[in-house]
């Protein structure tokens, strides 16, 4: 028998290696998740659907699996759905009160893939409606909150998932990510927030079979550290008839991590994509982390990526994508429902139904520069590295409206995310500090499309080295 602390503080990978030595049962380890759900939950509102029941028969049914020695890469581990994510017989409100009883008949191509490696879903975290904010509140479940601070936001959209994870309540969740909604939360968290390349594994979750790539969709993991990212991800990639963008598998596979000599590694550090303000303790932190790879071997040079007008180039053309995309598949709730949707969301819809077919299709020229910019830099660095966020979790309702004295819009200008969902590269979100609040601080780490590797194997040596930044928000440190 196991110390129920010893099993909360393991990840994916340690937990799945003693179930399948059957050092632990799954309904053991189902029990001890399920019980800390129960002894925490109420502080953070990380969960918005706790599937207790379905969880406990099913353990038990992987539990003779697990003793007939099928193999299930996932066998007894509980994974958490975010609430935008279809789970069949599940409830799945996607944030909205217009559907707060709906229950799918069908997984989701990531549901799926998780249950047949044996994964129990344990229930769905809390989103914003329909994923529209880097905030992660709506009028049915209300606000989650931050385990390192539970008067602050845990980001989002997927800041159930985050907070779930931050405070293990869960090993392991799934997020999606339209614009930074899996390193978001992840950054504000401290926990490891990835997205693999788009199509890396297989999107079916938009309104639509060609909805996901303006702006690029992407499902993602939030863990502990980064080897149970890499696990999972050689568990959920591949093609799919359902995602007509769904890529081939990998010629080899990402788990076990190995090892790489940094030395030599060329590595682009861009402290603001040239056009954000960063928090001076956010940057100094991140400055922090930067001299750590130095030190690791890896040659860091600062660039201008060539976003002196970001704002414009990138920010102001994903919000516009942003926005049609709500308006085309969502507007149609506005006349019943809009004195019961989130007053952002209805704000979102309206400012994408101004926008021409003629505007819209035109973004593309500016996408493209983007993209050109990103993959100048990826033609002469391995790899890019910026902050995750320009400030640290902030106080719960709207983003900051200055940074460092100066003005900034409250609901883009903190998010250094959205460039890499107009350009589909994978981009992961590793903890690199703490500020003087002992709030987390992400660094985002980029990579070449189909690189996944190399973001796996500096965020593996960075984590080694630092081992002492990874650590559970004191409040959640006990069994």
């Amino acid at each position: 028998m196991h110390e129920t602390d010893t099993i909360f503080k393991a990840g994916v990978a340690a937990l799945a290696g003693m179930i399948k030595r059957k050092e632990l049962s799954p309904v053991e380890v189902v029990d001890v998740f399920l019980q800390r759900i129960w002894q925490h939950n109420d502080k953070i509102n990380a969960f918005c659907t706790v599937a207790a029941e379905e969880a406990g028969k099913r353990a038990k049914e992987i539990e003779k699996a697990v003793m007939l020695d099928e193999d299930l890469p996932l066998g007894g581990i509980p994974i958490a759905i975010k609430d935008l994510t279809p789970t069949k017989g599940i409830r799945t409100s996607f944030g909205s009160k217009i559907f707060a009883e709906n229950v799918p008949s069908y997984d989701a191509t990531f549901v799926t893939r998780v249950k047949q490696a044996g994964a129990i879903v344990i229930g769905k975290t809390n989103t914003p409606e329909f994923g529209y904010t880097g905030t992660t509140d709506n009028l049915i479940f209300g606000k989650t909150s931050n385990p390192w601070d539970i008067s602050r936001t845990s980001g989002g959209s997927s800041g159930g998932s985050a907070a779930a994870v931050a405070a293990r309540l869960i090993p392991v969740a799934e997020g999606s990510d339209g614009g930074g909604s899996v390193r978001i939360p992840a950054s504000a968290c401290g926990i490891y927030g990835f997205k693999p390349t788009y199509g890396r594994i297989p999107f079916d979750s938009a309104p639509s079979k060609f909805s996901s790539n303006s702006p690029f969709l992407h499902h993602g993991t939030l863990t502990f550290n980064v080897d149970d990212a890499a696990y999972m991800l050689d568990i959920l990639q591949g093609p799919d008839s359902r995602d007509p963008y769904s890529l081939p598998k990998a010629q080899e596979a990402f788990f076990p991590i190995m090892p790489m000599d940094l030395k030599g590694l060329k590595v682009a550090y861009s402290p603001n994509l040239d056009y954000f303000e960063i928090d001076s303790e956010v940057r100094e932190i991140v400055e922090k982390a930067i001299h750590s790879l130095t030190g690791l071997g890896c040659k860091v040079e600062e660039v201008t990526p060539g976003f002196e007008a970001g704002r414009e180039l990138v920010t102001e053309t994903f919000i516009s994508l942003w926005a049609v995309y709500y308006a085309a598949f969502y507007e149609n709730f506005l006349p019943r429902w809009e004195t019961e949707m989130s007053k952002g969301f209805v704000a979102t819809i309206k400012s994408g139904q101004k926008i021409s077919a003629v505007t819209y299709k035109r973004l593309e020229r500016a996408r493209s520069k983007v993209y050109n910019k990103i993959e100048k830099i990826f033609s002469q660095y391995d790899l890019l590295i910026t902050p995750t966020l320009a400030v640290p979790a902030f106080p719960h309702g709207p983003g900051p409206m200055q940074i460092n004295g100066r003005q900034v819009d409250p609901y883009a200008d903190w998010m250094l995310t959205s460039v890499f969902n107009l350009t589909g590269h994978p981009a992961a979100s590793i903890n690199c500090g703490y500020t003087k609040e002992g709030l987390p601080v992400g660094l985002q780490i980029a990579a070449p499309r189909f690189d996944e590797g190399m973001i796996f194997r500096l965020s593996k040596a960075f984590e080694i080295a630092n081992a002492d930044i990874f650590k559970i928000p004191p409040e959640f440190d006990n069994s």
